[in-house]
This record gives C-alpha cells, structure tokens and sequence, in this order.
C-alpha cells in the first residue's frame, strides 16, 4: 500500500479495534503507523460478521479512509503555482462530499487561470471560454475540451455558473470531475510542459558548451 499521508509505498500492517454494532454492520478502526512519515493513517471499516474472542471481522466489505482526509486526484507538480493548485486541491478534497462545492472551486480556477494565461478580457466565465476559443491560442484538443465546460455544465440554463463561479449551484453528472480534468490538462499545458521543455534546453547547452559548440537560443 502507499501511505495517503506522504505517497510512499509501505508495508501494510494494521491494527484493527472493533467500536460497536449497529443494523448495518460491525465497526472497526483500522490503523497504522507510517514507518517513513511516521504519521498516523486511520481507517473505519465494517463487516457483516465478526468472530470471538476479540470480535475479529470475518469479512471486511468496505473500508474509509478518516485520516488524513485526501483525494483519490493525483497530487499536482510543484509547477502549478500556489494561486491555483490550492483552489485545485480544495475542489480535488470536498468532490465525494460534495460535487457542488467541489464544482464551485474548479469554475473559479479555471476562470483565474483563463485570465492569467490567456490573456483575456475579463467578463464571465462562458464568455472568457468563447475568447480563448475564437483567439484559437490552444490545440483544438483543449479548445474542445474547455467548450465541453459549458456544454456540460449546461451554462445556458444556470446562467449563474457564468457570473459567481464561486457559488454553490447545482451541478451537472460529472461536471465537477471534468472540470478539474480541464484544469489537469491546462496546466500540463501551461506549467509543466513548458518547464520541461526548459531543463531539456539546460541540459542540451551544456553538453554543446562542454563539445565547444554554440548554445542553442
């Protein structure tokens, strides 16, 4: 398993403690220990059965993750500036809680990280989208899938998800999670593949320079 606290990859050796019966299953806590991060992960779990002594779970049918608190989203790379991988993570956090609030969050990141990048007029967020489209600035990949935005969303028929991306409205099927999906590929665009492109360049110079050859520009 990895720990959920520090991404690597452990052991698994859990302690299981039964807490109490209720008319749909037997609880436990399950926890460990992580030896590399050395914080605490817990888990509660529950059985249909449990054995004596000691109220062993037959058969463990689910468990939750309680601590910490985290996201199944991979973490973003430390190329994603603090102004949006926080907004991210928050959406990426509260998504199986609540797809509203998780939808709310990403439309705000996607309409800062719109203007930052795209260079934008400022207006609402259907709007903004339709700038990016006609400056025809992206691939058509990403055109397509910022268009998808609104469609899925169906902006048309909850204008207010144009004009307050922080409120809590109510959300399409899979609007929340594609929205961050849009947000993961704009910033591979923006942020991670340019840096890439950046230490591949170092890297190249250096060799030419040590050949005696001229850098490239």
């Amino acid at each position: 398993m990895k720990c959920p606290h520090c991404r690597t990859a452990i052991h698994e050796s859990m302690k299981t403690v039964f807490i109490d019966k209720d008319i749909e299953a037997h609880w436990f806590a399950v926890s460990q220990i992580c030896p590399e991060c050395k914080k605490l992960v817990v888990m509660l779990g529950a059985a249909r059965n449990v054995q004596p002594p000691g109220m062993i779970p037959v058969d463990m049918r689910s468990t939750y993750l309680v601590r910490p608190k985290t996201t199944a989203r991979n973490p973003l790379p430390p190329e994603v500036p603090k102004e949006f991988s926080e907004d991210y993570n928050e959406a990426s956090l509260v998504l199986s809680d609540s797809p509203k609030a998780s939808a709310a969050l990403a439309r705000r990141c996607l309409q800062n990280l719109l203007r930052m990048k795209g260079g934008i007029k400022n207006g609402d967020l259907a709007n903004e989208i339709q700038q990016i489209i006609d400056g025809e600035k992206l691939p058509s990949y990403l055109l397509d899938t910022l268009d998808a935005v609104r469609n899925i969303g169906n902006f048309a028929a909850h204008p207010i998800k144009n004009h307050s991306t922080g409120e809590i409205v109510d959300v399409e099927i899979g609007e929340a999670e594609w929205t961050l999906d849009v947000l993961e590929t704009l910033f591979d665009f923006y942020f991670i593949q340019p840096k890439m492109i950046d230490q591949k360049k170092e890297a190249l110079n250096k060799k030419l320079k040590d050949a005696g050859k001229p850098e490239m520009k």
